[in-house]
């Protein structure tokens, strides 16, 4: 017998979400509490539904029973408004990848994107001064990253985005969020002086992606007393980090963040606590999969 209690239908919500690794990670994790956990991508994209579109899904997944929903881009703002309830975090970020449908149907919106990097960045750069901090990009995902490193206590942030009007958009709403720290918007032109004053530099834009390779900087710029975080991985290991370690930096690869917001997901589905780093192990088990089948696919 089912018991509500002891299975769980999850759903995820985006444009091109079938290959998502969120999926078999959150399966498996259940199967590890002894749970009937079955989570479906819902691709947009394949439905042939514009994101604008995103507020019906969330119904229909309430009246068919799930539990929860996973929401990713380019939905996460859209759908705001089509919940009952938003928590402060997300609201302040406006923007929402979780969302919990309560018994009665009740939605709740979180942002596990922030939390993911911020659990991944304090477990896997322990101690990393925080005086310093430039971040590349201004993005959707720069903004979650940018809120957790001032919620981590970065005392002066430089963000840096090719859109020079973003950055200081970006800087100037967060500056308001924590008026004890420093936040500045930067343009690519000032990045150079900006990174041999860092303590740590993080990267979030697409550059190191497999359809965007390269560094997004000139490494050379580097030196061992910094730290480097990436939030792309695919690959697990882009230039960025593979140079940055090289150079003697301590790393943070990408998949850490990835398997955060999995791993905070989970907890809010569920009420259950996850093991993360067992979470991480299959996070890579699925990368290490992924490129051994691209590399045999192009091998015909």
């Amino acid at each position: 017998m089912s018991l509500t209690t002891e299975s769980f239908l999850i759903g995820l919500i985006g444009d091109g979400v079938i290959p998502s690794l969120t999926p078999p990670m959150h399966e498996r994790e259940g199967a590890a509490h002894g749970l009937l956990y079955l989570y479906r991508p819902i691709d947009i994209a394949a439905l042939g539904l514009p994101a604008e579109r995103v507020g019906e899904l969330v119904t229909a997944a309430r009246n068919l029973g799930y539990n929860g929903l996973n929401i990713t881009h380019p939905c996460k703002q859209l759908v705001i408004e089509h919940l009952d309830e938003v928590d402060d975090d997300a609201a302040r970020l406006g923007a929402v990848n979780t969302v919990v449908i309560e018994e009665g149907g009740r939605t709740v919106g979180h942002n596990t994107d922030w939390s993911g990097f911020l659990g991944a960045f304090r477990s896997g750069l322990p101690g990393a001064p925080l005086a310093r901090v430039v971040q590349l990009g201004a993005g959707g995902a720069g903004s979650a990253v940018a809120y957790a490193l001032l919620m981590a206590g970065v005392e002066h942030l430089s963000i840096v985005d090719v859109d020079a009007g973003r950055a200081e958009t970006r800087a100037a709403e967060l500056a308001a969020m924590f008026p004890g720290a420093s936040v500045e918007g930067s343009t690519t032109a000032e990045l150079a002086p900006l990174l041999k004053a860092a303590d740590g530099v993080v990267h979030c834009t697409p550059t190191g992606m497999a359809a965007h390779p390269g560094t997004p900087f000139d490494t050379s710029l580097l030196d061992a007393r910094q730290w480097v975080a990436d939030i792309v991985y695919r690959p697990i290991e882009t230039e960025l980090v593979r140079e940055a370690r090289a150079a003697g930096c301590r790393v943070l690869d990408g998949g850490r963040m990835a398997v955060g917001q999995a791993v905070d997901a989970f907890r809010i589905f569920t009420g259950r606590e996850p093991d993360a780093e067992r979470m991480r192990a299959h996070f890579l088990e699925l990368i290490e999969l992924e490129a051994a089948q691209t590399a045999a696919a192009g091998a015909r």
